[in-house]
């Protein structure tokens, strides 16, 4: 099938001559008309423009222009018979393809319009393998085609263009501050400031002035003015990460400020009206913190608006081999190295650990096999010692010793482990939850709230 040129030239002359020179291996639409011309790019698929540079009083680079805004992948070739090296750079940096000057010569220009064409092709490739590429990364570089990060996908472009508050839940290294930045850079508020406060990397007596600012003159050292987080992020995003840190008292002062949608830096009496978004995190059961009067009941309302739970990488063990494959891509160019593979060995231990750190630690993992590997190959002892040697272990289940103990495998969450010291102690008492409450040292309500929570993970 011929490819589609299309000519614009005022002259009749022009556009009759190359129709004729270019019929042969091309399929030829030529007008001397631009405005009409454009309208066929808007109805006709072209695969290539000759455009000539001056159209009576118009001129060819606004042509231009408005031809990338219909089609910016199409190759454009400008014509003149006014050649300069200031319109040349103009034309190429409005997105022409190449540049020639009349008299046209048509082996030139025939030339030219082959690798025009194997540009565009090119070009047109590369979107293609970019589309399918973030196909498995999901939005915002997310990478992953698992159930449950299509999930989170979708969650994520539900709630990015509103105000609710989101409460981003997983382990440590499942990726809820990267959540919480996709949330901002794809969502309406993605022109302002999002601020991220860790709440557990602040100290107490810091946190409360990190949050609010304060006045010169508020507390010793405080030798000027502050803006505070709050107003930082104002128009845009607070990210909380590690809610679950934040002391009892200065819980209830965010409290406050979210309610009152104002904040009062230290030392001062003006308010300060707020519009931020509020994404918080945390890794720890905020639920069962309510409960053993570790967090505030009507806070975690106020922040759990919007809930959004992200997955551990061995709930979604289907999206490893796109995971091992990206690490080992950019750790392998961070140190200037060529790409690595991984031999069957290596790539096997890396589908069977259990990954109590998540994708963090699978990023370490590889950052450490690809700056250790002495070959393009990645083999299974250029894996630190640690994966080497649990590479079995993380296979075994929970096996009973005897009927008052059992083993648990290392690298299991906490959360695992807690489930199973649950399901063993009601094994052990025979289902009478008082006994086994006794026995755990917890309260029937909890343990009872522990159980629902089982049960909905099985």
């Amino acid at each position: 099938m011929k490819l589609h040129v299309l000519v614009i030239d005022d002259e009749i002359a022009i556009c009759s001559a190359l129709t004729f020179a270019l019929e042969d291996s091309y399929q030829v639409t030529a007008t001397t008309d631009p405005d009409e011309g454009l309208r066929k790019i808007e109805n006709h698929p072209f695969d290539i423009v000759l455009l000539d540079l001056r159209i009576g009083t118009k001129s060819g680079l606004d042509i231009l222009q408005k031809i990338k805004q219909l089609a910016p992948n199409l190759a454009v070739i400008m014509m003149t018979a006014y050649s300069s090296i200031d319109t040349s750079i103009e034309a190429i940096k409005k997105g022409a393809y190449y540049y020639i000057e009349k008299p046209l010569n048509i082996e030139e220009l025939s030339l030219l319009m082959k690798r025009a064409t194997e540009f565009t092709q090119m070009t047109n490739q590369l979107e293609t393998l970019h589309e399918e590429l973030e196909k498995q990364r999901g939005p915002g570089n997310f990478l992953g085609n698992s159930r449950p990060m299509e999930r989170i996908f979708s969650m994520i472009e539900r709630v990015k263009d509103i105000d609710s508050s989101v409460l981003i839940t997983g382990e440590s290294g499942t990726g809820k501050e990267l959540v919480a930045r996709n949330i901002h850079t794809l969502g309406r508020r993605k022109n302002k400031p999002m601020q991220i406060v860790n709440c557990a990397a602040i100290p107490e007596m810091l946190l409360e002035s990190e949050l609010f600012g304060y006045e010169k003159g508020a507390f010793s050292g405080a030798t000027h003015r502050k803006d505070g987080k709050f107003v930082a992020a104002n128009g845009g995003i607070l990210f909380l990460d590690e809610i679950s840190e934040m002391p009892l008292p200065l819980q209830a002062k965010l409290l406050r400020v979210l309610q009152e949608r104002e904040v009062t830096p230290l030392g001062s009496n003006t308010k300060r009206s707020l519009d931020v978004r509020i994404i918080s995190a945390a890794n720890k059961n905020l639920e069962q913190m309510v409960m053993d009067g570790e967090f505030r009941e009507d806070l975690f309302f106020r922040l759990n608006v919007i809930p959004i739970s992200v997955p551990p990488l061995r709930e979604r063990k289907e999206d490893l081999p796109i995971l091992m494959d990206y690490y080992m891509k950019k750790h392998a160019s961070d140190m200037n190295q060529e790409d690595k593979t991984f031999s069957a060995a290596a790539r096997q231990i890396l589908l069977d650990y259990h990954y109590p750190g998540n994708v963090r630690e699978l990023g370490n993992i590889i950052e450490y096999a690809v700056a250790l590997s002495n070959s393009k190959c990645m083999v299974d002892t250029d894996l630190p010692q640690y994966v080497q040697e649990q590479k079995f272990v993380f296979r075994q289940d929970v096996l009973e010793d005897d009927h008052n103990s059992f083993r648990v495998p290392i690298g299991i969450s906490m959360k695992e482990i807690e489930e199973k010291v649950i399901t063993a102690t009601l094994h052990y008492c025979k289902n009478h939850r008082q006994k086994t409450a006794q026995v755990l040292k917890i309260s029937e309500r909890s343990l009872r709230d522990k159980i629902k929570l089982i049960s909905k993970n099985e």
